[in-house]
C-alpha cells in the first residue's frame, strides 16, 4: 500500500462574460483564450493518458458560470469564429516567416495547435462539458462545483444568499454532469464559521480551505493540513499544502519562471504592424494578445528575448515534473513516519495557470501523472472523495476564517477600492429574500420576473468584480457589470412589487443574462431555522 497520497485539484472559473449586444467583446476573449490554451489542451492530455492506460486521478472544480458559458450556443458559435481567425493568422505567419530558421517552425507549431483545438472542439460538437463528464464517468476526474457565480460567501451577509448560491450550483452541476458533486470549492477558499452547514444539508462530503484555515482550526488539528478535519455538520475540510503550492504558483521561485519557458508578455500583436495584424485581432484593430508568442523568458527583466524552442521547454517540463515528484516522495516519507497513517497532500491550483500563464503547464501535468504511475510506489494520486472513502477517523474541529487571497483573509475583496459595492448588494439581497418569501408559488410572468431578479442578484454578487477593482486591471468593466446587474435587479423588483411587469423588457433581460435555465427563485425564501454565517472576519487568527 502507498505510504501517502497526492490530491491535485484544478479550479476552473471565469466570470459570466456573455455580450450578445456586441459583435466582438474583449471580455468574451478571456473565455476563448481559456478554452484554447487551458481546457482543450488539458482534456486532450487527460484522454491520451486514459488511452495509454495511465492510472491517474484528478479533482476538477468547474464553476457554474464557466459551465453555463461552455453550454451556451451563442458563445460556442463565436468561439468557432475566433478559432478560425487564429488559424487564418497562423497561416499568414507561416507565409511571412517562411525560411526563417527560428520563427517558421514556431508559426507551424501554432497552426498545428489551433487546428488541433478546432478538431477537438468539433468532436464534442462544441459542448466541452461532455468531455469532462466522460472522463468523470470513467473514474479519472472527480468533478466538484463552487458557488453559482463565485460569490465571496463570507461577505454575502444573509445566510439565504449562501444557501441560494450553493444549492443552485449543486442542482446545476447535477443537471449537466448527471450526479451530485461530492465536494465544493468555496470561492477563493473563503471560509467563515457556519458556511459548512449548507454543504452538509445538501449531502456534500468536503470542501477546500486555505492552509491557515486548518492550521488555526479549533482545536488544533493533530496532523496539520495532511489529514482532513471533520466539521460539526459532518463535512470534511481539506487544507492546502504550502510546499507543493509554492513550487508551482511562484513565478520567481517556482517552475513557471524558468528561462526556457515561453514568455507570456511578448506577443506578435504588439510586435507587428497594425495594418498587417489588426484585422486578425479580437476585437479587430485593437492590440490585444493573439496567443502567438515567439520568445522564451530568456532572463529576468530583460527587454532582449531569445526565440522560444518548444522541445527545450518540453524537456524542462519533464525535468520539473520529476523534481516535483521527488519532493513529494520525500515529503510523504517524512510525514508517514510521524503521523502513523498515510498523509494526503492537497495541491490546489487555478486551472488557468496551466496553459495560459504557464504555457507548458499541461505538459508538466502530463509528465507528472505518467511518472507517478511508472517511476515510483511511494505515493499515489487520489481525490479528496476517495481519501474519505478509505475510512480513517477524522478529528472533530472548527476551521478558522480564512481565504487564499493576499494576507489570508477577506481584505482583497473588501477594501477602499470596492467597499461601496456591499451596501447595495446587501440591500438587494434583503429585497430578494422578501420578494421570494412573499411569492411562494408565483406563476407565469411573475415567476419569470422573480427568477430573472435572482439571476441578476447572483451575477452582481460575483467575487470577480471586487477582485478586479482591487487588482486595478479592468476596473471600469467590473464597476459597470456590478452596477448593471444591480440596476436590472432593482428594475425587476419595482415591477414585481407594483404588479406591473413589462414582458418585453423581461424577455430582453432573459435573453441577455440567460444562465441557469432551471434556477428556482424560491431558494432565496427566508430560512425558518438557521445557523447564521458569522461576520467575524479574522476571528481565530493568532
Amino acid at each position: 500500500m502507498a505510504q501517502g497520497f497526492l490530491a491535485l485539484i484544478l479550479h476552473a472559473h471565469l466570470p459570466y462574460v456573455r455580450h450578445p449586444e456586441h459583435r466582438h467583446s474583449l471580455e468574451e476573449k478571456w473565455f476563448f483564450e481559456a478554452i484554447t490554451e487551458c481546457y482543450i489542451p488539458l482534456l486532450i492530455i487527460f484522454e491520451k493518458m486514459a488511452a495509454d492506460g495511465i492510472d491517474y486521478r484528478l479533482t476538477f472544480s468547474l464553476s457554474p458560470t464557466l459551465v453555463a458559458m461552455l453550454e451556451d450556443p451563442l458563445l460556442q458559435g463565436r468561439y468557432r469564429k475566433y478559432l478560425e481567425g487564429l488559424q487564418e493568422l497562423a497561416g499568414l505567419e507561416e507565409e511571412r516567416t517562411a525560411g526563417d530558421p527560428d520563427f517558421a517552425p514556431l508559426a507551424g507549431f501554432y497552426r498545428h495547435r489551433f487546428d488541433t483545438a478546432a478538431a477537438y472542439f468539433e468532436r464534442y460538437h462544441g459542448r466541452l462539458a461532455g468531455a469532462f463528464r466522460k472522463l468523470a464517468e470513467r473514474g479519472y476526474l472527480e468533478l466538484i462545483t463552487t458557488a453559482s457565480t463565485h460569490a465571496y460567501l463570507p461577505l454575502t451577509l444573509q445566510r439565504e444568499n449562501a444557501y441560494a448560491q450553493i444549492t443552485n450550483a449543486v442542482q446545476y452541476h447535477q443537471a449537466i454532469f448527471g450526479e451530485l458533486p461530492r465536494g465544493i470549492w468555496l470561492p477563493e477558499c473563503a471560509y467563515e464559521h457556519g458556511l459548512e452547514e449548507i454543504p452538509g444539508e445538501l449531502g456534500l462530503h468536503y470542501f477546500i480551505t486555505a492552509t491557515h484555515g486548518l492550521l488555526y482550526a479549533s482545536p488544533r488539528p493533530k496532523y496539520g493540513v495532511y489529514s482532513p478535519i471533520l466539521t460539526r455538520s459532518g463535512v470534511a475540510a481539506f487544507g492546502r499544502d504550502p510546499e507543493s503550492s509554492k513550487q508551482v504558483w511562484s513565478s520567481q521561485e517556482g517552475y513557471p519562471g524558468d528561462y526556457d519557458y515561453r514568455e507570456f508578455y511578448r506577443d506578435i500583436a504588439y510586435d507587428l504592424p497594425l495594418e498587417y495584424i489588426g484585422p486578425h485581432l479580437h476585437p479587430p484593430g485593437m492590440r490585444s494578445d493573439s496567443g502567438i508568442k515567439y520568445y522564451r523568458i530568456t532572463g529576468e527583466g530583460l527587454e532582449y528575448k531569445e526565440p522560444y524552442h518548444p522541445e527545450k521547454a518540453r524537456e524542462k517540463a519533464a525535468l520539473h515534473a520529476g523534481n516535483f515528484m521527488f519532493n513529494r516522495e520525500q515529503q510523504v516519507k517524512y510525514l508517514a513516519t510521524t503521523m502513523g497513517r498515510p498523509p494526503v497532500i492537497i495541491a490546489p491550483y487555478d486551472t488557468e495557470l496551466f496553459g495560459h500563464w504557464w504555457f507548458e503547464g499541461p505538459q508538466w501535468l502530463d509528465f507528472l501523472c505518467r511518472k507517478i504511475a511508472y517511476d515510483q510506489h511511494n505515493f499515489k494520486l487520489i481525490t479528496p472523495g476517495e481519501y474519505l472513502d478509505l475510512g480513517y477517523p477524522l478529528q472533530l474541529s472548527r476551521p478558522n476564517p480564512s481565504s487564499w487571497g493576499d494576507k489570508g483573509y477577506h481584505e482583497f475583496w473588501l477594501n477602499g477600492t470596492n467597499d461601496w459595492l456591499y451596501r447595495h448588494l446587501h440591500r438587494a439581497s434583503g429585497e430578494m429574500i422578501a420578494l421570494a418569501t412573499a411569492h411562494p408559488d408565483a406563476e407565469g410572468l411573475t415567476r419569470r420576473a422573480l427568477t430573472q431578479a435572482a439571476r441578476e442578484l447572483m451575477l452582481a454578487q460575483s467575487s470577480d468584480w471586487p477582485f478586479i477593482m482591487t487588482s486595478e486591471t479592468m476596473v471600469g468593466y467590473a464597476r459597470s457589470r456590478a452596477e448593471k446587474h444591480l440596476l436590472h435587479f432593482r428594475e425587476l423588483a419595482r415591477q414585481i412589487d407594483a404588479g406591473e411587469i413589462d414582458p418585453g423588457r423581461l424577455k430582453e433581460l432573459e435573453q441577455t443574462d440567460n444562465l441557469f435555465p432551471h434556477l428556482d427563485y424560491r431558494l432565496y425564501q427566508k430560512l425558518e431555522t438557521t445557523v447564521p454565517v458569522e461576520q467575524t472576519a479574522g476571528a481565530g487568527a493568532p
